[in-house]
This record gives structure tokens, sequence and C-alpha cells, in this order.
């Protein structure tokens, strides 16, 4: 719960600012276009930081990392209230970001060398509903501060959950940690964070007109260039920064290949929602916040019957099957009209939260159910990386949608109707995940899910035959 609450935290605050923009904006005698700096730079730090916290957990402990993190983040959060300029804003943002960069995966590694992998269906569950209320509730809880109060409390509420958090951390939290004495992989850190870096700017910039479609282009197919000459870089080295060797293993790889698809769609939907209810259907922030948290209700649901269906039907049928459930539930979206009522989007959005976690705790926990202990902090790492990356792309897949649509109808104001065919799009995304988790074996993560309906596979003298190909 300690871990949950820090990264319930960072996932708030990564979408409460956004509500905030043109309150701060107006402060500043800023443009609100200007102040989305404040969030871009936030996505830059974030993608530059986080492949070094696999390398810095080892080295240094999960505890000593995770709650320096914290410490980072808190500060961070009391330097955005205090600024008087969008430059200051930036700045105490980009602290922000390295703080939630090690936050995230390394408190999701604490867990994991922690709780026995019997239990981790359960414990990922609890990981799972930070992701999926945090950017739900940000809205909302934005705008009623902004309208209520100074724009500033939207910060101020980090400092006293930061200081909690490291608190308890250094009270509960093992220092628990790998030997790892290969030095740092400079040149691979600094080639996959400029890939990462350039790919998700890139990708949240689409769509938006802040930037020429031209320096959006470059900006993608440089960070992409940069990430594919970091996979060339990786297989030269003894021990990169990012593992990507670990995409051998099968169920890993499903889970971050497949999830890193399936994410598309559902990274689309922050994005996509509240734009529909408010600009389409007229809502106001506060009434579109109060209808799009039902699916953060869903989501809390499923953390108490995650592992009871996981036990009864095993992951890879699970994943199958659910993967088409979400993605119905998200074309679904696609119907959504000013006359529909709000009790029928307010129970669609309630059932596809609770599939949408059940689909995230499946990923998250099949993850590393073959990864050995000495490799966990590089999982971490390198699915914390295909998350962040997939979140970004659905954002700027979304945008794009929505500009094509525009363009295709020949106007320039979204109308009601101009969504369904971005719902309908990122839907069809999502299901071509299942081309990576038909590949399971019916047994995949068998000790993890309890589902033994026949012997497990794996030699117990070679671990890696079975999940490795």
């Amino acid at each position: 719960m300690i871990v949950a609450c820090a990264l319930f935290m960072e996932n708030m605050d990564a979408t409460v600012i956004a509500t905030a923009l043109p309150t701060i904006a107006r402060s500043f005698g800023e443009s609100p276009l200007r102040l989305n700096l404040a969030i871009t730079c936030y996505l830059l730090s974030l993608g530059i930081f986080l492949p070094l916290s696999g390398w810095l957990a080892d080295r240094f402990g999960a505890r000593t990392v995770f709650s320096s993190a914290i410490v980072v983040f808190t500060l961070g959060s009391i330097g955005c209230s205090t600024v008087g300029s969008l430059p200051q804003l930036v700045l105490a943002r980009v602290v922000q970001g390295i703080g939630g960069a090690m936050m995230v995966p390394v408190g999701r590694l604490v867990v994991l060398r922690t709780i026995p992998k019997s239990e981790l269906v359960a414990a990922m569950a609890y990981l799972t509903v930070p992701a999926l209320i945090g950017p739900v509730i940000g809205p909302p809880l934005g705008g009623f501060i902004v309208t209520y109060f100074s724009w500033r409390w939207i910060f101020w509420i980090n400092i006293p959950i930061g200081v909690l958090g490291i608190l308890l951390s250094m009270r509960f939290v093992p220092n628990v940690r790998e030997t790892r004495e290969e030095p740092l992989d400079g040149l691979g850190f600094l080639v996959v964070s400029l890939g990462l870096a350039g790919t998700m700017f890139g990708f949240e910039n689409v769509g938006r007109g802040i930037l020429s479609n031209g320096v959006v282009g470059a900006l993608m197919g440089g960070g992409i260039g940069f990430l594919l000459l970091y996979a060339w870089h990786a297989g030269r080295v003894p021990a990169p920064i990012v593992d990507v060797a670990l995409l051998r293993v099968r169920t890993f790889r499903a889970s971050v290949l497949g999830g890193f698809i399936f994410r598309i769609g559902i990274g689309a939907l922050p994005f996509l929602t509240p734009l529909m209810l408010q600009l389409g259907f007229g809502l106001s922030p506060f009434a579109s916040g109060m209808i799009t948290f039902s699916g953060a209700a869903g989501a809390i649901f499923m953390k108490i019957t995650a592992p009871a269906i996981l036990r009864a039907l095993g992951f890879r049928r699970v994943l199958l099957l659910n993967t088409m459930v979400c993605a119905v539930s998200i074309a679904c979206y696609g119907f959504f009209r000013p006359s529909t009522p709000h009790a029928v989007i307010i129970g669609i959005l309630l059932v596809g939260g609770f599939f949408r976690s059940l689909q995230f705790t499946s990923l998250n926990t099949l993850a590393y159910a073959d990864i050995d202990q000495p490799r966990m902090s590089r999982a971490t790492t390198l699915s914390s990386v295909g998350q962040q990356l997939s979140l970004s792309f659905g954002v700027g897949m979304g945008a794009l949608l929505l500009h094509a649509t525009l363009a295709w109808k020949g106007h320039e104001d979204l109308g009601a109707g101009d969504f369904s065919f971005a719902y309908f799009a990122i839907a069809a995304i999502s299901v071509t995940s299942l081309s990576f988790f038909a590949r399971l074996p019916a047994d995949a993560g068998a000790e993890i899910s309890g589902k033994k309906e026949e012997p497990p596979e794996v030699v117990t003298s070679a671990p890696a035959t079975h999940p490795v190909e």
C-alpha cells in the first residue's frame, strides 16, 4: 500500500495539472499553449531517466532509491507550488519527472522482490488501481481546486503524501538489492534516453498544433531511429542499461509487446473521453470528471476478484477473452451521443474500467512469471519503458485520429459525432494484441495464477528451457 500510494501520487499529478493549465497561464501572463511545456517537459524528464532506475536500485538498494525518488518528487512539487514564471515551472516539473521516473519502476521492484509469487496477483491488483484512478480523478480534482482555491494547491496536496511516504518507506520497505558490479552503460543510457525523449515528445504533440508537422515528424523519426540504434548497441555490450534480451522470455515478451499494443488504445481514452463529454456533449469539466470517475470504481472492484478469475481461467484465456471484451467496451464509446442517458454511459464506463483493470493486472503480473531475481530490476525497467511509451503513443494516436476526422469532414470544430471513428480505430488496435497472447502456452504463469490443469513443463534443473524461446 505504501508503494501504491506513491504511484497514485505520481499518476494523479501527471493529469491534475492539465485542468489547471489555463488558470496557471493567466497568472503568468502566458498562452495556455506555451504552458503545455509544463506537461511535455515532465514527460521528457520521465523518459530520459526511466532507464536508470533498475541499475540504481541494484547498486544502492531499492528502499534507498524509492524513498529518494519520493523526496525528489516532493521537492519538485514544492518548487511547482512556489514558482512565479513559466521557466521556473518547467524546471520544477523536470525535477518531478526525475522523481517519477525512479518511483514507478523501483516501487514495483520492491513488491516483486518481497511478495511470494503465489500472492503476486493480489499485490499487482493493488498497484494497478492507482494507474487507473489517477488519470480519472485528476481532471475533476484539478477543476475543483482551481475553481474554489489557488492553483498552487494542486501541488501542495502532494507534500503531506510525500512526507508520509518517505517516513513509511524508511520504516517498512526492505532495502532489497542484487549484486551488480558492472559499470553504468553510459553510451546506451544516452542513446536510449534520446530515443525515448524524442519518440514520446513527438507523439505527445501529434495533432495538437503546437509544433509544425515537420518538427513532430522529425522528433518521432529521430526518436525511433535512436531506439533502433540502441537495440543494435544492446546486443554488443555485456550489461546494457535496458536489457532487450529479456524479450526472449515468452511470458515477458507477450506482456511487454502485447501489452504495448493494447495500451495504445487504453492510453487514448483519458485524452478522448473528456474532450467528447466537454466539447461534443457540452458538459462542464466537473460533470465530465464525475462521469469518467465511474471507470475508476470498476477498477477498484476488480482488485477483489482478479485472483479468483485468474485462478479459474489462467493467464492465456483471460488475456484472450478480456482483450475482446475491452475492445468492445471501447467501441461502445463511439456510439455515445448527447442524447445517450448518463446512466448508460456510466454503466459502460464502469464495466470497461473493471475489465481494463483486470487486463493490466494480468499483464503486469505475467511479465515476471518466468523472470529470476537477479534479472528482476532489469525486467521492471524494460516493462516501465514500454508502458510509458505506449501511453504516449495512445495520446498521440487519439489526437491524430481526431485530426484526420476533422480533415476528412472539412471543418475545424469538434462535434459529438467526430469521436466515433477514433474510438473504433483504437478498439481495432487493441484487438491486434491478441497475436501475442495466442502464442502463450495454456499453463503460462501457472505458478502465479494458481491454475494448474496440467503439470508445468518447466524443468527445475534448467528453468529457462520452457519460457525462453
